[in-house]
This record gives C-alpha cells, structure tokens and sequence, in this order.
C-alpha cells in the first residue's frame, strides 16, 4: 500500500488533500466517476500510509493536511484533479478543499482554486492548434479571395455582353 502511494505521489501532477466527513458513498461515487472523466482518481488512504509514502517525494508537503477523514484526489494532468475538487466542493458543503501539491510546490486552499482556474491540458492543445490553423485559413482565403472576384467581374461583363 506504501509503495502504491508512494508512485501515485511521484508520477501525479497535482494531488489535492479534502475532508469527505459526512459525504455519502453515492456522493463519493459520483466524485470517483466525474474525477474518472476528467482523468484522474480519488484514493481514501490511512494518513499514517500516506505520510510514510510521502518521505521524499516531491509534494511531502501534503503531509500536514493528512489529519481526520481525508481523501487524496490526483492526476498526470496538472489541472485536471483540481478543477474537479473545485467544482464538486461547490456543489457539496459535505468535501471542504485542505491544500495540495503540485509538484514539489504547496498549494492552499487558494493555490488549489487558482490551479482550477487555469486551463487543462486539451484546453491549451485547442488554442495552441487553432492559432497555428487561423493564419493558414487567413491565407488560402487571401490567395482565393482574387480568383473568385476574377470569376465575378468575367461573369458580370458576360451578362452586359449577352
């Protein structure tokens, strides 16, 4: 079980720590599925396993929000675990947001709702991949904009001629 924290915390990009006291396992449910979507995953762990899982890893600085009922949620995505936290704690008063990690950087409650702000990873790819297709739309309509005025002003002396 340590060692399989131990990975979690090593390859994961952003690990967000929440009390679930009183959340329903329904409602636990529903957080696993919407987090599953999103490409992440939530872990109830013992915090005693977490914390020894946690010596020499990046985000050790997790360690003192692993007090009482506390459920890890994490993802490669360093956006995506923490848009996801944000949106349901919003939703349920029941899962209250204690910190976090990215990386080997210390979130608060604040960092972890300035990190869901930010774009996720397929949110940047589609801006980067839409900038890089405008210019190319821009031109071919610039190269084809002269052919079809040509086209027009051939089919207008046409019709004066007819």
């Amino acid at each position: 079980m340590v060692e399989e924290l131990g990975q979690i915390f090593e390859s994961s990009g952003v690990v967000v720590v929440a009390h679930y006291e009183g959340m329903t396992v329904a409602q636990m449910q529903d957080l696993r599925a919407k987090m599953r979507e999103a490409g992440g995953s939530v872990r109830v762990a013992k915090n005693k396993l977490a914390k020894i899982a946690l010596e020499g890893k990046p985000c050790a600085s997790i360690a003192n929000h692993l007090t009482g009922m506390t459920v890890l949620s994490y993802s490669e995505d360093p956006v995506a675990a923490a848009k996801v936290v944000d949106a349901y704690a919003k939703t349920n008063d029941k899962l209250v947001i204690l910190g976090g990690a990215m990386g080997d950087s210390a979130l608060d409650v604040a960092g972890v709702k300035a990190v869901a702000q930010m774009p996720s990873r397929e949110e940047l790819i589609a801006s980067i991949v839409g900038c890089i297709g405008a210019p190319a739309s821009n031109i071919a309509g610039a190269i084809g904009a002269p052919a079809s005025n040509i086209a027009s002003i051939l089919s207008t002396i046409e019709e004066k001629a007819a």
